[in-house]
């Protein structure tokens, strides 16, 4: 199971320095777009890490897929993660709460 990320070219850096291998700079929406896309066909990648604020470039469809998706499970640091905590998101992709 790997960790993808995805962003700007300021906002990979950190994540290339701890040693993240799958990290995509996507500057232009197509690229961002095409990234995410790729991503979730990889049945290898089970976390995603975005921008709160990336969310928004998304078309609504996508959005709501990322929003709604298990596997990879998606985290989006700043930023409002489309309505659910983090506690939301673990328990939906764990199964059981963690915090009880």
């Amino acid at each position: 199971m790997e960790i993808a990320v995805v962003g700007n070219s300021e906002f990979i850096l950190g994540f290339r320095l701890a040693g993240i291998k799958r990290t995509y700079a996507a500057e232009k929406d197509e690229k961002f777009v095409e990234y995410i896309t790729s991503i979730l066909a990889d049945g290898d990648v089970g976390i995603l890490v975005l921008k709160g604020s990336d969310m928004e470039r998304l078309p609504p469809r996508l959005r709501t897929t990322l929003e709604e998706s298990v596997r990879p499970t998606v985290v989006a640091i700043g930023g409002v993660e489309g309505g659910l905590s983090m506690r939301e998101r673990i328990k939906r992709s764990v199964g059981v709460d963690l915090w009880k």
